[in-house]
């Protein structure tokens, strides 16, 4: 079964052309985006006579005046023409792309469901609008057995449809990665094992995308025992995913994106408390980014080489678990003292960054990983936190972040912290203990990364997965560094663009 393999929005949302009669008798509701300048347009001075001035005087009104932008007011079954609602959202002037997504976000939470006509009448960038309502209508309601709200239908009424329609295909296209990395990790781990993850990875080539699936003998072979040590106590098999995007008009070196997929993380036999551990069904968010970025950039055809990195294992208590106190040799050939079973996503990440500088000598590295609780304690939900060993890559990253509009932190990566990983019996131990958690995390990942090779180590525990709504999610899944990432290989990484 292929599942949301291709674009999601192809069949609910239609480009139209500006006609008033339509719009005098469209069923549905009607969103329209006002800004405090060029409201007398033809269009709109048409439409306020098909309501009797009504869209006039709410316009003029002390109560939109007094509006925040991304605010609205609805005018319900609005007199001379067919629609149950207009909702009239005031609209920023200034040419921020946040705030005018921010705008469409507002759109989402006002009209759930049923059919909606966007009117792109004035010089509003309806693409960002777009953008904004589709990050924010998205819900995972897979498995609710009942679902009280109709289908959202959308449509968007402008003068050059077909010119709308194309450019909104690099953000649909955008979406799509957004809501296929959502999905991933909102999936419970009853569904989403290492199997069915790696067979909805395979599934990408059907986009074009160069699919491996590398299983626990292959493993076994190249000697990624640190990867293979976390999985030992799970029923589900340890595997690698690697998925290729190649440039054929390009001899450039790969950039390498490396993501940890635990599928879920009881913590082994160091187990984690019971309270929230439901929500570990999302520490396999690095690789569910990754994924994300690959889909992306396969659909809008991208002129880059990337690969992508997955390694998915679950971390169960057994028989067979590895214990603290074990030691396991990497497959670069250091010795690690495990002194918690829960700081096994180092122990996955170790392998395969060793695996794939050595496999494909990448012109950069980037992974991704719900590392540390410590990063949450550090820098909260707003931002994830980015370690380097190199500043220009890692200035591209934080750039791509700003204009993505999702939050990110340079932190420290000093040469003191790998004193904290001394281990008494092996080359290192796999935690520094409490202080400074999410930095002697990242200072573990480094000893496994060639110093001549750009790096960035991004820990997305705290944005990744969030127990509240915001302005561009629900509860859930966010999606966070799919935008950043496909920002950065479209302005850094796209030859003969």
């Amino acid at each position: 079964m292929i599942r949301r393999i291709y674009l999601l929005l192809s069949d609910n949302v239609e480009f139209l052309k500006l006609n008033i009669d339509v719009i005098g008798s469209w069923p549905g509701k009607i969103c329209l985006f006002i800004g405090e300048v060029k409201r007398n347009t033809p269009e709109l001075i048409k439409i306020d006579k098909l309501t009797h001035g009504a869209l006039t005087r709410c316009i003029k009104s002390s109560e939109f005046k007094k509006l925040e932008y991304t605010e609205s007011l609805l005018v319900s079954y609005p007199v001379g023409i067919c629609a149950t609602s207009i909702q009239i959202i005031k609209l920023p002037d200034r040419k921020r792309s946040d705030l005018i997504r921010e705008t469409g976000a507002s759109a989402a939470d006002k009209v759930k469901s049923g059919r909606i006509l966007f009117l792109a009448l004035s010089e509003c960038n309806m693409c960002e609008i777009l953008y904004g309502f589709f990050l924010k209508s998205y819900s995972f309601d897979t498995y609710k057995s009942r679902n009280f709200l109709p289908n959202q239908a959308v449509s968007v009424m402008s003068k050059v449809p077909s010119a709308l329609k194309k450019k909104f295909m690099s953000f649909e296209a955008l979406l799509a990665g957004i809501y296929f990395t959502r999905d991933l990790i909102n999936e419970p781990a009853n569904i989403l094992n290492t199997v069915e993850f790696s067979t909805r990875l395979e599934e990408l080539s059907l986009l074009g995308l160069d699919v491996k699936i590398l299983d626990e003998g292959e493993l076994q072979k190249l000697g990624m025992n640190a990867l293979l040590a976390v999985g030992r106590g799970s029923s589900s098999p340890s595997k690698v995913v690697v998925i290729e995007w190649k440039n054929e008009n390009s001899n450039h070196k790969p950039l390498l994106l490396v993501g940890k997929g635990v599928v879920f993380d009881s913590g082994g036999i160091s187990i984690k408390p019971a309270g929230g551990m439901e929500e570990m069904v999302m520490d396999m968010g690095g690789a569910g980014v990754v994924a994300g970025v690959m889909k992306t950039i396969a659909l809008r055809r991208s002129k880059s080489n990337v690969i992508g990195v997955i390694g998915l294992v679950e971390n169960m208590p057994d028989g067979n678990s590895q214990r603290p106190g074990d030691i396991v040799k990497s497959m670069k050939g250091d010795t690690i003292e495990v002194i918690n079973t829960d700081a096994e996503g180092r122990l996955v990440l170790c392998d395969l960054l060793w695996y794939a500088q050595k496999q494909f000598r990448p012109s950069a590295i980037i992974d991704l990983a719900t590392l540390t609780g410590a990063v949450i304690v550090a820098l909260g939900h707003e931002n994830a936190g980015i370690f380097s060993n190199d500043d220009e890559i890692c200035e591209q990253f934080l750039k791509s972040a700003e204009l993505s509009g999702e939050g990110a932190w340079r932190m420290p990566l000093s040469e003191n912290y790998a004193k904290l990983l001394k281990s008494r019996v092996a080359d290192i131990a796999n935690t520094g203990g409490r202080g400074a958690g999410a930095c002697t995390a990242a200072k573990f990942l480094e000893r496994f990364v060639s110093r001549e090779i750009p790096w960035v180590h991004i820990d997305i525990a705290g944005v990744a997965f969030s127990r509240v709504s915001s302005k561009f999610h629900n509860k859930g899944a966010t999606g966070w560094g799919v935008s950043s990432l496909n920002r950065m290989i479209i302005d850094f990484y796209e030859k003969n663009k």
